[in-house]
Formats: C-alpha cells, sequence, structure tokens
C-alpha cells in the first residue's frame, strides 16, 4: 500500500509533462497531494498528466508558460498562490538545451539554456521561498545533473547552468534555514527520458535499455522512478535535517575514475 506521506499538500513541479517531472507528480499525487499545480511549455503534454493526477486523487492545475523568460516564471507562482498562498514543496525541474562546441556556440544558445536551467531556478526558488517563509516553512527542490561535476563536450552552457544549480541549492539552504525552508537537489546521471531520445535517437536508446549501458558501472539508463522517489524522499518529513545537498543519482558513474586497459 502506497504511504501518505503528502497528505493535504500543495506541490509545484515545473516540466511535468514528461520524465522526471511527470513522475514526480504522479507519485505525489499517489501520496496525497491535495493541489497539484503542473507546468510545462507543451500545452498536449499538460492535458495527457492531468487525468492520471485526477485518478491518482490530486487536483492539477495546468500553467502552460515558457520559462526562459523570468516574467513568466513569477507569474506562474503567482498563478498557484491564488489558489491557495499555502505552498508546501516546489520542484523545478523543467530543462532546455541545445548541442553545441564552445568555439562554435552562440550567444543566443547561450542565453537560453542558462535562462531555463538557471535563471528560472532562481525566479522559481525565490518566490516560493517568499510564500513558504509567510506560512511556516516548506521544501524547495531542483533537478541539478551529475553536469554540474565536471564536463560534457557539446554542452558547456549546460553544464554551467547546472553547476549554478548545485550552488543556488546550498544558498537558499542556508539563508532560509531561519525559516524552516529546506533545499536540495537531485543529480540524474544518463537517463532513460524524452530527452534522452531526443538526443540520442529511438533506435539507440531500445539498444541501450535491452542490452545495458555499459558506461555506467550499473549497466543501465537511471529510470524516471530513480529520480522521483529521490526527490519524494527529500520533499518528506524523513528527509527533515537534510539540506543543502546536491543527491547524485547515477549507478556510481561519478565515483568510478578508470580501469586499467587489458592491452
Amino acid at each position: 500500500m502506497m504511504s501518505r506521506r503528502f497528505e493535504g499538500r500543495n506541490v509545484f513541479v515545473t516540466g511535468a509533462g514528461s520524465g522526471f517531472g511527470r513522475r514526480t507528480a504522479e507519485l505525489f499525487a499517489a501520496e496525497g497531494a491535495r493541489n497539484l499545480y503542473l507546468l510545462d511549455y507543451k500545452q498536449e503534454r499538460l492535458d495527457a498528466v492531468a487525468p492520471v493526477i485526477e485518478e491518482l486523487g490530486a487536483t492539477p492545475h495546468l500553467i502552460n508558460t515558457d520559462l526562459g523568460v523570468m516574467e513568466n516564471c513569477a507569474e506562474a507562482v503567482d498563478q498557484a498562490l491564488a489558489i491557495d498562498p499555502k505552498l508546501d514543496v516546489m520542484v523545478s525541474n523543467a530543462a532546455a538545451w541545445t548541442i553545441a562546441e564552445f568555439v562554435d556556440m552562440t550567444d543566443t544558445e547561450w542565453r537560453r539554456v542558462l535562462s531555463v536551467n538557471l535563471d528560472a531556478y532562481f525566479v522559481m526558488g525565490n518566490r516560493a521561498a517568499r510564500a513558504m517563509k509567510d506560512t511556516g516553512g516548506g521544501v524547495i527542490l531542483f533537478t541539478s545533473s551529475i553536469a554540474a561535476l565536471g564536463h560534457g563536450r557539446g554542452f558547456t552552457h549546460y553544464c554551467v547552468a547546472k553547476a549554478g544549480v548545485a550552488a543556488l541549492t546550498k544558498a537558499i539552504a542556508v539563508e532560509c534555514a531561519p525559516y524552516n525552508i529546506r533545499c536540495n537537489s537531485v543529480g540524474p546521471g544518463p537517463a532513460d527520458t524524452q530527452q534522452s531520445v531526443d538526443l540520442a535517437g529511438e533506435e539507440l536508446m531500445n539498444k541501450w535499455r535491452t542490452e545495458g549501458f555499459p558506461v555506467v558501472p550499473a549497466n543501465r539508463l537511471a529510470s524516471v522512478d530513480d529520480i522521483a522517489h529521490a526527490f519524494l524522499y527529500l520533499a518528506s518529513d524523513e528527509a527533515q535535517y537534510v539540506s543543502g545537498i546536491n543527491l547524485i543519482v547515477d549507478g556510481a558513474l561519478t565515483a568510478q575514475t578508470y580501469d586499467v586497459p587489458e592491452s
């Protein structure tokens, strides 16, 4: 039987139309959340997830907007607070990316990825913290990445943004602790999501699903459940003394250094 750790709570999830965000929203609903504010830039994805959330017993509130514009981020939080001034959990998860070598990267590519992956996280966290301060506290969660720990060629903007998210997590945790606000991030490794399909293609993804993903010591991609359950733990009262961490969920990928070549 599913536990009810979030009975009656209000939860905001960005990037809720697919992948980590959708599964995280579903689990919050299954564990008793009352209002789920679901934000995505694709309306069709929101329309698809809404009935699932309803069936699980929560009320979905759909917000279709582009988080690349800071004003949109603030307005989205205001929409939620107009429904109920108590915001218990903010999960800022939405992401954007392009692939570009550093020397070829345009200012527009840099600005877009930083806007969605860092600026929006600041605004969502900042506005959530203001509301939580006035209502007794809450939990702010971010999707970081193992990209925060190093570099992958072609992803300079993304890696820089995710390193910023990890730093922002610590800043909020320290500054907002007096208001009973905790802040943590989850850093996924390679995962089986639509974003990965967009990057690698369906044929290659199917190969990794069936034959394994040997780059990772666990020999598989992260599932959306792997990441969603990490978010729910960090949001729960079981983690009430956990704040300021970037919880890496990567099948031991970043724990590994190198293997001695056989020849």
